[in-house]
């Protein structure tokens, strides 16, 4: 008897029945992402063959990097928008934060509201170097202030790589998870994918985000994903349901 194995997916065929991208920077101008207003129209166009049927753009909002005030995001969010619609492309596009947890977060969301997701669900970040000291601190202050905190990218942190128990401590605490479906292919390294595979099997992986910023990006979509199993990797990517808008 002859056994074939199963061809593991084309990552962005996974995308195909409609997905609501929530972590992508394609503002242009506003931080390391989209560059121009071409690289805009590059990237969206882009996704949109693969099955992203709106979006909720996250430029970076990092203290003494890229100072984007919700002010600038909603502004560039518009020109960005009119842009888009000129050029014959009129999918749901909206705008939020992606926040760098630091010692002036927790000051800013007590002063300000900050741009989220939808409703109260707010896209936070770590450093890659290591984690706040006062990160649960942080975290218990923006539960308080009434926000969910969702953490990208979980499993580039290669500070817990080697402290898996981490996570789930970090899950216990409130926070959800949103894996960068670039992961899923190895374009971070074998140690990101690796620990995706890990977050996905452990079932603590609630979202999935794009996390575009180049071309290269968008390149790597035509890959195959490394998982054995993609079931949970669609169940994650099926759950961005939840953040669609018209």
């Amino acid at each position: 008897m002859f056994f074939f194995k199963k061809p593991r997916p084309f990552l962005r065929d996974l995308l195909s029945e409609g997905y609501t991208d929530i972590h992508s920077h394609l503002l242009f101008g506003i931080d390391d992402g989209a560059a121009t207003f071409e690289d805009t129209n590059f990237l969206v166009t882009s996704l949109q063959e693969f099955g992203v049927i709106s979006f909720i753009t996250t430029p970076h909002t990092i203290p003494g990097v890229w100072n984007n005030t919700s002010n600038d995001i909603r502004s560039r969010h518009k020109e960005t928008k009119n842009l888009l619609a000129e050029n014959g492309i009129n999918t749901p596009f909206k705008a939020a934060s992606e926040y760098l947890m630091d010692d002036t977060f927790v000051k800013q969301f007590q002063n300000e509201p900050l741009l989220t997701l939808k409703d109260n669900y707010v896209l936070v970040e770590m450093s890659y170097i290591n984690a706040p000291i006062q990160l649960y601190s942080i975290i218990f202050d923006l539960q308080v202030a009434g926000y969910k905190p969702v953490l990208a990218h979980p499993e580039r942190y290669v500070f817990y790589h080697e402290n898996f128990e981490e996570y789930r401590k970090l899950k216990k605490a409130g926070c959800l998870f949103q894996l960068n479906l670039l992961s899923a292919v190895g374009y971070y390294g074998e140690a990101v994918f690796q620990t995706a595979k890990k977050l996905l099997d452990a079932g603590l992986i609630d979202y999935t985000g794009s996390d575009a910023h180049h071309k290269n990006h968008i390149r790597a979509f035509g890959g195959k994903i490394g998982l054995k199993d993609s079931a949970p990797l669609q169940e994650a990517i099926n759950n961005n349901k939840f953040f669609s808008f018209t």
